[in-house]
C-alpha cells in the first residue's frame, strides 16, 4: 500500500456541537440517550412506508420545526435543511459565537447529505402523475438539491465565506468535517460549521433498499432491528437527523477565549474503486483512508483508544470494517457503533457520530453498542456493549464507508 503523503500536523479546534437525532433533540439529550441503552429511541412504523418489508425508521420527535424556524423560512426548506439549521444554531451557540458580530467573510459552511430532499421528489412525482404538470411545485429544485442544507445554514447564520455541499453517500458527513479541517489548515477561513444532515422517509428509496437486502426486515421488533456486530444482524435501519460541529483555527479559538472540546487532527479519504454498492471485501480502501488520517495527525496507531465505527449492522460491513481496525490499530481500542440508537442516518451519520466521538473524548466515556445481545465471534475487536464504559484515552477515530466505495476517517484528540 502506498505510503500517505504527510503534511505538517494541524489541529482544528472543536468549539461547538449541535445534534438533532431520534435519540434526542440537542447534544446533551442525544449524549445521555446513547449512553443509556434502556432509553428507547423512536423507531415507529411510518404510514408512508406501509406494505414494505421494512416500514419503520428512526425518527426525530418532540421537535416542531415550523415553530422553531418560523413559517416563512420553514416553507423555503426541506426537512433535512430544517434539521441542519436547528443543529447549526445549537453548535454556534455552544461555541459562544455571535453571528451578529463575527467576521462573516471568514466563516464557512460545509454540510454533507447523501440524498437531499428525496421525499419531496416522491411527493412531486405523485403530483405530476396524478394531477398534471401544473400541480408540480416551483420550489422543487431549491428544496431538493443536496446543497440545500449548506445554503440554508449559511443564509440563517449570515455566513459569507465558502459554502459547500458534500455528497459521498454514507461518508458525506465525515468528508464534510475533513474538508473543513483542510480549509482551516490552508487559512481559507477562521470558522467552519461542518457535518451532515439527512431525512429520507422515501417510499421509493426504502423499497429499493429492501430489494438490495441492505435494511433489516425485523418488522415485528423495530426497536431491536439495528444490531451492529451481533450474530443475528440482518441489515441497517434508516434514520434521520443532523450533526454539526463548529471548527476553528486554533489561534482564532485561543484569541477569543473559547472552550475547546477536542481537536480534529487528522483526515484521510479514499475510493475502493470496486463496486457501486459493496465495500472492498479486503477493506483496503477504508484501511488506506485510516492510515492517511493517522499519518496526517502524526499519531501512532497504538495510541488510539476508541473508535466510533461505521458499524451499519450489515453482515459484510461489520466484518470487513472490524478486520481492518484490528489490522491497522492492533492495540484493541474500545469500539462502538451508535447507530443502534440513532439509526443509519446516511449522509448525516459522519456528522452525528463525529460529534459523539468528541463527547466521548471530553467525558472519557465510550457509549455502548445497543442491541448487542449475541456478539459475533468473528468480530476481532473489543466492542463495548450493554453499558457505557469509562476509559482513559487521548486519541479516537471515526470511520465511514459509503456506497460507491467512498471511505473517510478522522482522528480526534483531547
Amino acid at each position: 500500500m502506498t505510503a500517505p503523503h504527510r503534511l505538517p500536523p494541524f489541529a482544528a479546534a472543536v468549539t461547538g456541537i449541535g445534534l438533532v437525532t431520534s435519540a434526542g433533540v440537542g447534544a446533551d439529550a442525544t449524549w445521555r440517550a446513547v449512553n443509556d441503552p434502556g432509553t428507547a429511541p423512536c423507531v415507529p412504523h411510518r404510514p408512508e412506508l406501509a406494505g414494505l418489508p421494512c416500514d419503520f425508521m428512526y425518527s426525530v420527535t418532540g421537535l416542531d420545526t415550523r415553530d422553531v424556524l418560523g413559517v416563512a423560512a420553514h416553507r423555503l426548506m426541506d426537512r433535512f435543511s430544517h434539521l441542519a439549521v436547528i443543529a447549526a444554531r445549537e453548535a454556534v451557540a455552544d461555541a459562544g459565537l455571535d453571528p451578529a458580530v463575527w467576521d462573516s467573510g471568514r466563516v464557512a459552511v460545509v454540510i454533507g447529505s447523501a440524498h437531499g430532499g428525496l421525499p419531496f421528489y416522491d411527493e412531486q412525482h405523485t403530483a405530476l402523475t396524478e394531477r398534471g404538470a401544473r400541480r408540480v411545485s416551483p420550489k422543487l429544485a431549491p428544496l431538493t438539491v443536496v446543497n440545500g442544507a449548506a445554503s440554508s445554514v449559511a443564509t440563517d447564520l449570515g455566513a459569507h465565506g465558502p459554502s459547500q455541499a458534500v455528497s459521498t453517500a454514507c461518508s458525506s458527513g465525515t468528508v464534510a468535517i475533513g474538508t473543513a479541517h483542510q480549509m482551516l489548515r490552508t487559512g481559507a477561513c477562521d470558522i467552519v460549521v461542518a457535518g451532515g444532515a439527512e431525512s429520507v422517509c422515501s417510499r421509493l428509496l426504502i423499497a429499493s433498499a429492501c430489494r438490495l437486502k441492505a435494511v433489516s426486515t425485523r418488522i415485528d421488533d423495530p426497536q431491536a432491528a439495528c444490531r451492529p456486530f451481533d450474530v443475528h444482524r440482518d441489515g441497517f435501519v434508516v434514520g434521520e437527523g443532523a450533526g454539526l460541529l463548529v471548527l476553528e483555527r486554533p489561534e482564532h479559538a485561543r484569541a477569543r477565549g473559547a472552550t475547546v472540546r477536542a481537536h480534529v487532527t487528522g483526515y484521510g479519504s479514499s475510493s475502493d474503486a470496486y463496486s457501486a454498492v459493496a465495500p472492498d471485501p479486503d477493506g483496503l480502501g477504508i484501511e488506506r483512508a485510516l492510515r492517511t488520517a493517522l499519518a496526517d495527525a502524526g499519531i501512532d496507531p497504538a495510541a488510539v483508544g476508541h473508535v466510533n465505527a461505521h458499524g451499519t449492522s450489515t453482515v459484510s460491513n461489520d466484518l470487513i470494517e472490524t478486520a481492518m481496525l484490528r489490522r491497522v490499530l492492533g492495540g484493541q481500542p474500545l469500539v462502538t457503533s451508535t447507530k443502534a440508537m440513532t439509526g443509519h442516518t446516511l449522509g448525516a451519520a459522519g456528522g452525528i457520530e463525529t460529534a459523539l466521538t468528541v463527547l466521548a473524548l471530553q467525558h472519557q466515556l465510550v457509549p455502548p453498542t445497543a442491541n448487542l445481545d449475541a456478539p459475533d465471534p468473528d468480530i476481532p475487536v473489543e466492542v463495548v456493549s450493554k453499558e457505557a464504559r469509562p476509559a482513559a484515552f487521548d486519541a479516537a477515530v471515526k470511520t465511514s464507508l459509503g456506497f460507491g466505495g467512498h471511505n473517510a476517517a478522522l482522528v480526534l484528540t483531547r
